[in-house]
């Protein structure tokens, strides 16, 4: 039978407004180390462009022929100026445009490193679940307000910092909320169906609005199809 944990839901105001039940599989694995570290180094590889490139020896201009007798000069010895010891040679070892960084990740493997960062989130604080936010039109003040206030939650006071703590999570695309957060600088947004366990470390926050909808989302992403 599947364990159940909870976890407490906050106004837009900052203050406590209920609980959560939360699933043992998606915030209460143990921690793998190896798994978390597989997963995100191919996210980080398939997200390489790929695009630098060097010129090797056969590629440059120029070097057609000796640049002087093999003897008899009291230099070294060379046989082109293409060489990678020259200045101007083509390039040893340097990136190829044509090398594929593609990794492959087992589906099953990406949602269990996404539920084992999030438990460790869990674990360590690091999670607030927000009820939902919407607005008429986009308004970052009103949005600033609301970052405030949560701000003043114990634990999550660098969230309105200048310096981009928190990543936040949205249930559903909404151009206006998106908008109205997009500019705070102490922030990043994302919606749930898109949440990656790199979003996640890259920040010391996960702000989760509308809890109930964004989880229901991301623990249908473990359901086996």
């Amino acid at each position: 039978m599947e364990t159940k944990i909870s976890g407490k839901i906050y106004s837009n105001s900052g203050k406590e407004s209920g609980d959560i039940v939360l699933s043992e599989d998606v915030f209460g694995l143990r921690w793998s180390s190896d798994l978390v570290h597989q997963v995100v180094n191919a996210m980080l590889a398939n997200k390489r462009a790929g695009t630098a490139n060097t010129k090797n020896r056969a590629e440059v201009a120029g070097g057609g022929r000796k640049p002087w007798k093999q003897k008899g000069t009291g230099r070294a010895r060379h046989g082109s100026i293409r060489s990678p010891i020259w200045i101007g040679g083509g390039i040893a070892h340097g990136p190829r445009s044509e090398k594929n960084y593609k990794q492959k990740i087992n589906s099953k493997m990406r949602v269990k490193a996404l539920y084992t960062v999030l438990s460790k989130k869990f674990r360590d604080g690091e999670i607030l679940f927000v009820e939902g936010v919407s607005f008429d039109v986009p308004k970052t003040e009103k949005a600033q307000t609301i970052v405030s206030a949560l701000s003043k939650i114990k634990g999550f006071e660098r969230l309105a910092g200048k310096k981009e703590s928190a990543f936040v999570v949205l249930p559903e695309r909404n151009l206006t909320t998106q908008k109205s957060f997009r500019n705070i600088p102490s922030l990043a947004l994302g919606l749930a169906k898109d949440l990656n366990p790199v979003d996640i470390l890259n920040h010391k926050y996960l702000v989760v609005f509308g809890p109930k909808e964004s989880l229901a989302v991301i623990e249908a992403r473990g359901v086996k199809k």
